[in-house]
């Protein structure tokens, strides 16, 4: 039988992950000749070839592939065991760390916290504050214990990332935001579709942009990107200003005198706000009560729950 070597078998993951040596030393904290050799010896251990000369980097090899996808069951296992053993020391005690975008912080993560500090007042939760698109990067790199994020869509049963156990906590409204004296910012039902030919306001990258770009294509259109932003402060002000219009979740709407928010009618779009863990880390009694309570959170200022 082959000899498998957890620690090797995580570097070649973070390989295929990141796609090149130096980048997976980085995340590792390891020198390139260190990755390289423990890739050398996991190859000699299992008697196949797991890397191939591709021009000045490196590929994985079918047969690494392979060890991965067989590696992936292990890894799910793995951390189904930390979780049960957790539970059976600590109980209902421990630390859960949670990575969240900035509008799930407040409508989410707080009143998740103040519910845990009534019922399981031994589990305490370090939040921290990262961008959408870095929530999947912390978890794989058990930075955090559990991610919020967005997505164009519900997360399906059959997942395509087999690191992640994901589930949609709500279906956040998207509602237009469109400058005070905008000549429709009185018509009656107003629709995405109506909005084609304006300038938009959104991100340049990540799961905002493809929900803007989504939920317009849905209508019929593609967007005009007249300027990019991420912060919604920063987005409000240029409505405000008239340099264009915005779709924005009904989670992190802000009161501006200056900018008319209209509910959308038959066509309304929705982001979908997302909590992921490892996949086989849900049961572990501190990550099952944090996503407990961070669904008990829900609805929140007019989301829907899923």
């Amino acid at each position: 039988m082959s000899e498998w070597d957890i620690k090797k078998l995580q570097i070649l993951r973070t390989l295929s992950e990141r796609g090149t040596v130096t980048a997976t030393a980085n995340v590792l904290r390891m020198t390139p000749s260190a990755v390289s050799q423990q890739l050398t010896n996991l190859a000699k251990q299992l008697g196949v070839p797991l890397l191939e000369a591709h021009g000045r980097r490196v590929r994985l090899t079918d047969a690494a592939h392979l060890v991965l996808r067989h590696a992936e069951a292990v890894f799910a296992q793995l951390e189904q065991a930390d979780a049960e053993l957790a539970a059976y020391a600590q109980g209902e005690a421990g630390e859960v760390r949670v990575g969240a975008f900035s509008t799930a912080v407040p409508a989410l993560v707080v009143p998740a916290v103040r519910e845990l500090r009534a019922a399981a007042p031994g589990i305490s939760v370090r939040v921290r504050e990262a961008e959408a698109a870095e929530a999947y990067e912390l978890l794989a790199a058990g930075e955090v214990d559990v991610a919020l994020s967005l997505a164009v869509t519900a997360p399906a049963a059959a997942d395509a990332d087999t690191r992640f156990t994901r589930e949609s906590l709500l279906a956040d409204p998207l509602d237009v935001a469109l400058p005070g004296r905008h000549p429709l910012a009185e018509l009656e039902g107003l629709r995405l579709a109506d909005l084609a030919g304006e300038p938009w306001i959104f991100g340049g990258s990540g799961p905002w942009s493809e929900i803007t770009r989504a939920a317009c294509e849905g209508a019929g259109f593609t967007p005009e990107q007249a300027h990019s932003a991420a912060g919604w402060t920063a987005i409000l002000a240029m409505v405000e200003a008239g340099m264009g219009v915005a779709l924005v979740p009904r989670m992190a709407a802000e009161r501006r005198d200056g900018v008319v928010m209209r509910a959308l009618a038959a066509d309304r779009p929705r982001r979908h706000v997302v909590a992921a863990v490892r996949r086989g880390a849900a049961g572990g009694a501190g990550v099952s009560r944090v996503l407990s309570a961070l669904r008990s959170a829900v609805p929140v200022r007019g989301a829907e729950p899923e």
